[in-house]
This record gives C-alpha cells, sequence and structure tokens, in this order.
C-alpha cells in the first residue's frame, strides 16, 4: 500500500489527484496490479483483507484529508490498521509532523527505507566530518526562510556564495542601490547580524560582483550586465555576472565538500538560467569533492542535466534537507528511532 500527497490542495481537488501516479506506475511495474483507492476511510475493510500478493493498492493523495496536516491521532490509527508494518522512505516529508509521517510509527512497526537511509548517511557526512575547504552555495528568493540554515552553514562552511534574493537582501542590507529587485520587508536587520556573524565565525560571504538585470522577470534579454555599484533604478537583479561567475567557480573548483541549495537567478526564465547553470556545471567539474544539491528549485535546475552522475548526492529534499542540516534530524525520523 502506497502513501504520497500531491501539491498543497485545500480539501478534495482533483487537479492534484494520483490518478498520473497510477497510470505512470502501471508502466514501471507492469507485473502488478495498480490500483488507485479513491478513499481509504470509507472504502470496506474487506477491500484491504482481500488484497493480492501482485495488487498494488495506492491511496489518493493523502493531503486531501485536513486530518493529515493536523496529525490527527485517529487518522494516523486507522492509516495503520491497514497494514502490518512502516516503511517511510520520503526524506522530503520527514520534516513534517504530519499524521502519515509521525503519526503511524506509533501504532505499528516502523523502519525507514533505502532512499531515506542514503540521504541520512550522505547528509550526516558532511554535517558532522566534512573535508575542508567546505563551500556552500545558497540562493532562491527568501532568506527569512533560511536564517537558521544560514547560521549553521556559517559553523560549517569555509565559504558561502550567494545569489539569487537572497543576496539582493544582503547586498541591499550594505548600502547598495538594487533599483527594482525582490526585498523582504523587515528583514534588513536580520541580514546584517548575517554579515557580522560571518566576520565572527571566520566565514567569508562572496556576494555578486556584477549582476545580470532586466525591467522584469519576463524581459526577453538576459544580456545587461552591471557592477552592482551601478545598478540603474528601472531594473531588478535576475542573474548574476560572467565576472561573479568565474570567482564562484575558482571557490567551487578547490572545494573539497560542497552544499548547493536554490538557483542564482530566476531560472523560470531562460534567459536568467545561465548563472544555475554554470554553477551546476562548475560542481560537476569538481570530481574530488563530496557534493550534495537540494531543494525544489534546484532539483528542477539539475533534474534533465548531463553528467548528473558526477554529483555525489542529489537530495530529494528541501526543506528536510536544510532542517537536518541544521538539527541533525527530523521528526520523522526521531519517531523511527523509538
Amino acid at each position: 500500500i502506497l502513501i504520497s500527497h500531491l501539491g498543497r490542495p485545500k480539501g478534495r481537488d482533483l487537479t492534484y489527484s494520483l490518478r498520473n501516479v497510477e497510470r505512470d506506475l502501471k508502466q514501471y511495474l507492469p507485473e502488478y496490479e495498480i490500483i488507485l483507492i479513491d478513499d481509504f476511510v470509507t472504502a470496506d475493510k474487506s477491500v484491504f483483507e482481500a488484497q493480492k500478493p501482485n495488487q498494488v493498492f495506492i491511496l489518493e493523495n493523502i493531503r486531501f484529508y485536513p486530518q493529515e496536516k493536523e496529525n490527527n491521532e485517529e487518522f494516523a490509527k486507522k492509516l495503520a490498521s491497514l497494514a502490518d508494518l512502516f516503511v517511510n522512505d520520503a526524506f522530503g516529508v520527514c520534516h513534517r509532523n504530519d499524521a502519515s509521517v509521525v503519526g503511524i510509527p506509533k501504532f505499528i512497526p516502523s523502519y525507514g527505507g533505502l532512499l531515506l537511509k542514503k540521504e541520512v548517511q550522505m547528509i550526516s557526512k558532511i554535517v558532522q566530518n566534512p573535508k575542508k575547504p567546505f563551500v556552500a552555495i545558497l540562493g532562491g528568493v527568501k532568506i527569512s526562510t533560511k536564517i537558521q540554515f544560514i547560521d549553521k552553514l556559517m559553523e560549517l562552511a569555509d565559504h558561502l556564495l550567494l545569489g539569487g534574493g537572497i543576496a539582493s537582501t544582503l547586498l541591499a542590507a550594505q548600502g547598495h542601490n538594487v533599483g527594482t529587485s525582490f526585498l523582504e520587508d523587515g528583514i534588513t536587520d536580520a541580514a546584517k547580524k548575517i554579515l557580522e556573524k560571518a566576520a565572527e565565525k571566520n566565514t567569508t560571504i562572496i556576494l555578486p560582483k556584477d549582476v545580470v538585470v532586466a525591467p522584469s522577470k519576463d524581459s526577453q534579454t538576459g544580456d545587461e550586465v552591471y557592477k552592482i555599484d551601478n545598478i540603474p533604478p528601472d531594473q531588478m537583479i535576475l542573474d548574476i555576472g560572467p565576472e561573479t561567475q568565474a570567482e564562484f567557480a575558482s571557490i567551487i573548483a578547490k572545494a573539497n565538500t560542497i552544499v548547493w541549495n536554490g538557483p542564482v537567478g530566476y531560472m523560470e526564465n531562460p534567459q536568467f538560467k545561465r548563472g544555475t547553470d554554470f554553477i551546476y556545471y562548475s560542481i560537476a567539474d569538481n570530481d574530488r569533492a563530496t557534493s550534495i544539491v537540494g531543494g525544489g528549485d534546484t532539483l528542477a535546475a539539475v533534474s534533465k542535466k548531463e553528467h548528473l552522475e558526477k554529483i555525489s548526492h542529489v537530495s530529494t529534499g528541501g526543506g528536510a534537507m536544510l532542517e537536518f542540516i541544521e538539527k541533525g534530524t527530523l521528526p520523522g525520523i526521531d519517531v523511527l528511532k523509538r
């Protein structure tokens, strides 16, 4: 019996149905009969009792039920009653206090799967005993969701290379004019504290020296490059520039441990994904380093690239990877240790 979720549905929204997963599983597992259970709560128990060895049941999107996010105990008990044991192989949700993550293990014998084991082993390796130099590359839009992660990285990393909206916020905190770039409200003081802490902890924060700008995210040209001191007031930062790419590549080439989370440009527009692509190939070129890449947007950026095998570990976790590096464990892992 398989449990999964898709998206963030508000109630039973069939846009987020697992029908497509059912279809794909039929291709991957032709020797099995794949059956989607539309509503396990109202389904007759005899359906599960009569399950044959060659049948795989998929429960419809577990987030269709509000009890999942509430970590409702009765809901978790109902899920647990369908099985003899539980295997959690979803590292990407192990930071969630959801019924299917932390509730089920209270009622039946529960174990981590092979993917979960690999995630824990690889990420623990770089947290507990990283080979130096340790380089972390951090991008994405918001800095507020990553402040604790950045604090932890400053304990571990020798160099912190920043791009995306995070870099724009820190550049603004340094007093640079960043034009119409995205800036989080009320985060300037926190950004200044990050810069101060880095100096205390001997972590070198490398911010862009030049950037690609345009009037909007939808612009069809990505050729306008400016030094950070000369950004036009009517333009926004949408990627790192060639000088910054070269500096980042030089630091990445010398690293023995690399962690990358978050694109360094607005990669939804192909005009502004060159910097992110450049980071990827720079990491892939360093075959000496232990490299870990993670985060939803980062996975989208690298998943179809050639030489993916040169990355030591592509993590399925976004928030889960960040929190595991911060804390060394996750709720969904702790509950399996009991």
